[in-house]
C-alpha cells in the first residue's frame, strides 16, 4: 500500500505567529543544520524530487513551511540556521518564533531531527531535541549520508549517538541510519512519521 504522505503538497510558509495555520489536527516538524541534508530526507520520504527545495546554499529555509499530506495532517520545514549567512536580528526571530511554535503549537506531534552521520549532534541539534523534550514530544533523529560511511562505520555512529541520546534524554529519541541516495532507511523513518500523524 502507498505511503499517504506521497500525496505531500506545499501549502504555505509562515515568516512569524500570526501567518501560522489554524492549531489543529496533526503536525510532524523537521528540523536540522544548514546541509544536513533535511530536503533530501523529506524528498525521499515522501518519494518526491522537488518537494523540498534542494539547495547548495545553507539556510535556504527562511520560514515555517507547511507541506499538507491532508486537511489537518502536515510535515512543516522548520529554518536549517547553523552557519547560515543570515543577519543577526534574522537569526534572532527565527528563534523566538520556533521557540513560541514549540512551546504553544497543539498540533505538534513529533520532531525529526536531520544530522549528517559524520557529524552528528551539534550544539542546534542538541537545542532541538531539548524543545521536544521539554514538552514530552517524542523524537526521532535521522543520521544522513550513511551511504558515505560503510557498514561497519554506519554501526559504530550509531551505536555512539544512541548511546549519547539514551544518556541525555532516556528513550524519549529514536535514531535511526538513513540515505536519500540509496533509500536506506526511508521505510523506517515513514512509518515512525505516520504513527505520528495518526495513520
Amino acid at each position: 500500500m502507498a505511503s499517504p504522505l506521497i500525496r505531500a503538497h506545499y501549502l504555505m510558509s509562515a515568516h512569524n505567529p500570526r501567518q501560522l495555520p489554524p492549531d489543529g489536527g496533526f503536525e510532524v516538524a523537521f528540523a536540522g543544520r544548514s546541509n544536513a541534508g533535511k530536503s533530501s530526507a523529506l524528498n525521499a520520504i515522501c518519494q518526491q524530487n522537488a518537494l523540498a527545495k534542494v539547495s547548495k546554499t545553507p539556510g535556504r529555509t527562511q520560514q515555517l513551511v507547511f507541506f499538507e499530506v491532508e486537511p489537518e495532517r502536515c510535515l512543516v520545514d522548520l529554518p536549517g540556521y547553523g552557519y547560515a549567512k543570515v543577519p543577526k536580528d534574522l537569526q534572532a526571530h527565527w528563534q523566538s518564533f520556533i521557540d513560541s511554535y514549540f512551546r504553544t503549537r497543539e498540533a505538534l506531534k513529533g520532531l525529526v531531527v536531520v544530522m549528517d552521520i559524520r557529524h552528528p549532534l551539534k550544539d542546534y541539534d542538541r537545542q532541538m531535541l531539548a524543545y521536544a523534550v521539554e514538552r514530552g514530544l517524542p523524537a526521532h533523529a535521522i543520521l544522513t549520508k550513511a551511504d558515505k560511511f560503510g557498514r561497519g562505520q554506519q554501526t559504530q555512529a550509531l551505536m555512539a549517538v544512541r548511546r549519547e541520546l539514551q544518556s541525555a534524554y532516556g528513550d524519549t529519541v529514536s535514531v535511526q541510519t538513513f540515505s536519500g541516495e540509496s533509500k536506506q532507511g526511508v521505510d523506517e523513518a515513514r512509518a515512525v512519521i505516520e504513527g505520528w500523524l495518526g495513520y
